[in-house]
């Protein structure tokens, strides 16, 4: 897709897919189209679930990712809700990828909906054109595309295309772009962070860039206090890694129907929830070194405990214990209606990859 007679210099393109899961379920369904869909659990709002997407059009009703199904149907009560088809929407994005490898761009997959092209043309636009064209005439998904000098503003760039847009931005517009923009709106800034940092009389990004390190470090500590410093310019790495990507854990939770109340209802949950993640673990053949156990108390309070392990294990009793041990860190008294468990596993290098392994943190792992 480069034009191999004119100069060209490396850019990194973010590309997102335009509400992919609910757009997934209407191509199945044509007849949604222009519908407001929401897609979450087993599709029963009368169940406790979350929303895993909804369309642009649901949105308009104030609904959201991570909402609870029941306050979602109450804000869009003529929504099409649907239950969560994991295997279609894996299908989809594998089809997606293929077509980004085939522009000939270095691709860093993201998770289901999203991927760093490394690039290198004179016309970014153009390229990111032909891409969305690409991924169109060959899945009939839509997607946006970030144009950035690094992963950072590509990734932000983004926001700023969607829907089925282009937007460049680099060191050149960074300040106009971002600068008196909430910090909260910056990639890898969440809301305790944000308020973290307001605590410290920094409101905006150009606050932040402005910001003092050494105040940040001692906020935040030296790694993420100096990352925070680089964010706040915009500042970040380039390289888009095309590795195989290997999962650092594996997590599995449940939503309770009726909230477990005694002690011994919690300790059989855990155990069914460990029982499930060793089954992902031994098919991945590399032991056990952290779990971290989610809890969330009725009605809508969330807490997480996480415990190393003495050495790495595959040990289904070793496990359990652990995973006790990490029950007795939770509030007594206090009703549950949700547990989950991750297993962190050990990284190595694959001597049957002809390069080192990647590790991803999971997508939607807590």
């Amino acid at each position: 897709m480069n034009d191999v007679t004119t100069p060209a210099r490396p850019w990194v393109l973010h590309v997102d897919m335009d509400q992919f899961i609910a757009a997934v379920e209407v191509l199945r369904r044509p007849e949604l189209a222009g519908l407001p869909v929401i897609v979450g659990g087993r599709g029963d709002p009368t169940e406790r679930a979350v929303v895993s997407t909804a369309s642009y059009e649901a949105r308009a009703f104030g609904v959201g990712s991570g909402m609870p199904l029941r306050l979602a149907a109450r804000k869009a009560p003529d929504a099409v809700i649907l239950p969560v088809d994991g295997p279609a929407y894996t299908a989809a994005s594998e089809q997606v990828m293929a077509v980004l490898r085939s522009t000939g761009a270095v691709v860093e997959v993201l998770g289901w909906d999203e991927a760093f092209l490394g690039i290198s043309t004179d016309d970014p636009e153009r390229w990111a054109r032909e891409t969305q064209a690409a991924v169109l005439a060959a899945t009939h998904l839509h997607c946006s595309i970030g144009i950035g000098d690094n992963k950072i503003r590509a990734k932000l760039a983004t926001g700023f295309g969607k829907p089925r847009g282009i937007f460049r931005l680099t060191a050149d517009n960074w300040v106009e772009v971002m600068g008196e923009r909430p910090t909260i709106e910056l990639w890898g800034v969440g809301s305790k962070v944000s308020k973290r940092l307001s605590g410290l009389g920094i409101h905006t990004v150009h606050e932040l860039a402005a910001a003092d390190p050494a105040v940040l470090v001692g906020e935040f500590g030296p790694r993420m206090g100096q990352w925070y410093a680089d964010l706040g310019h915009g500042r970040g790495s380039s390289v888009v890694d095309d590795t195989p990507w290997v999962a650092r854990g594996h997590s599995r939770e449940t939503t309770y129907q009726r909230n477990l109340v005694t002690r011994a209802e919690v300790e059989d949950a855990v155990r069914v929830l460990v029982g499930q993640v060793l089954e992902d673990v031994l098919a991945e053949g590399r032991p056990v070194l952290r779990l971290t156990l989610k809890v969330r108390y009725a009605p809508f309070f969330t807490k997480t405990f996480s415990r190393k392990l003495p050495a790495v294990t595959t040990d289904r009793a070793t496990l359990e214990d652990a995973a006790l041990a990490l029950v007795d860190k939770m509030e007594t008294g206090r009703e549950v209606r949700l547990l989950g468990l991750r297993a962190e596993m050990t990284m190595s290098e694959d001597p049957t990859q002809a390069g080192p392994v990647k590790s991803t943190p999971i997508r939607g792992a807590f």
